[in-house]
This record gives C-alpha cells, structure tokens and sequence, in this order.
C-alpha cells in the first residue's frame, strides 16, 4: 500500500490557463496525452460517503468506476482517505459493454448496498514538474444519476491537483507553488451543483 499526498488548486479559467502557462515555461513536461476521464460514482440510499466527505471524516471512501474513451476498458475504483494519506485500489471490470450496462448496485464494507449517484466528466492533462505529478482539469460537468430528468450541470471552475509521496513535506510544495490551496471534490461539488435529494 503506498500513500500519497494530494494538494489541490481551485481555479478560474482565466487564473487555470494563466498558472498552466507560466509552469510551462519554467519547465513543466507533458507526461501524457490530454484525454477525457469519465467515471460514476456510487452511494448508500442516504449518501454516507458524500457526508463523510462534507464533514471530513476519517477513514472515508469514494467508490467509482471510470474510463477513457473506452468503456469496456472500465476500472472499478475505491479512493480512501485516512489520516495517514491517501490511496487508491483498482481492479478490472469484464461485463462492460456500454453505459446501459453499468452495475445498477454494488456491495461495500462499511457502507452497505451502493448504487449510482453521480456522473461526472472532464478533460484531463498530465505534466511532471519539479518531481511533482501534475494534472490540470477542465470543462467538468455532472449528471444526477438519481433524478427523474438527465440534467448536464457545467461547473464553472477548474482544478490543478499535484501528487507527491505522502514523505514529501508541504513546505516543499509551497516553496514551488506559493499559492493557495483549497478543498475540490468533484464528487462533492457535483452533488451540491445538482441539488441532490435523498
């Protein structure tokens, strides 16, 4: 089990394209080719894991299954946070053909039965800078999944997110990047965006 450290950067579009342009000309290198992440996140009936996210319990999970541009190339994925850091376990899906036949529940510990709750897409793109993994996310939406009418809501923010061994301190960071960071929990923020129901 490795843990990581994750620093957020809530952004602007102006403020987003202005910080990616100036890493890029101290040196930030592209990792990997922009592409879109699409995932669907699940939740108990009355929303354990969105709660404990709002109230920043410890340990907490976030189950999901995502993919790129190719469904049947899903992975199931749960992202748990402790007061160690943070880590993430992730397994194949083999039944996935299309988005019709995503599972419709899922068993947790801890949580439960699960079903879907949110879906959420955006524009990734990956860079390396000063020994940081850097990602820088855009045109991110989300879809309700437990509401009657399938409503696309457009958040009007971005986010740099850096990752870095959890050993790595955060004076580190700040002395790179001397600017603010701030809670962004797209799952969070798409519900809230969504006015989700119980």
């Amino acid at each position: 089990m490795s843990f990581r450290k994750e620093k957020k950067f809530r952004l602007s579009k102006f403020e987003f394209d202005l910080l990616k342009n100036e890493l890029l000309q101290k040196d930030m290198q592209p990792l990997y080719s922009k592409r879109n992440i699409n995932s669907l996140y699940y939740d108990s009936q009355s929303y354990e894991m969105f709660n404990d996210s709002e109230e920043g319990l410890f340990p907490r999970k976030k189950v999901r299954i995502r993919w790129y541009d190719d469904i049947t190339k899903a992975s199931y994925e749960v992202k748990i946070s402790s007061t160690e850091g943070r880590f993430k376990v992730t397994s194949s899906t083999t039944d996935i053909s299309s988005v019709s036949s995503l599972p419709q529940s899922l068993y947790e510990p801890n949580y439960g039965m699960i079903k879907p709750s949110l879906f959420v897409s955006y524009s990734r793109e990956y860079f390396s800078f000063k020994s940081m993994r850097v990602t820088f996310d855009s045109f991110i939406s989300y879809i309700n999944y437990r509401k009657s009418r399938s409503i696309e809501y457009k958040d009007s923010e971005c986010v740099m997110e850096v990752k870095v061994n959890a050993d790595v301190s955060d004076d580190y960071i700040e002395s790179i990047l001397p600017i603010p960071t701030a809670r962004f929990s797209k799952y969070s923020r798409g519900m809230l965006i969504s006015n989700y129901e119980i």
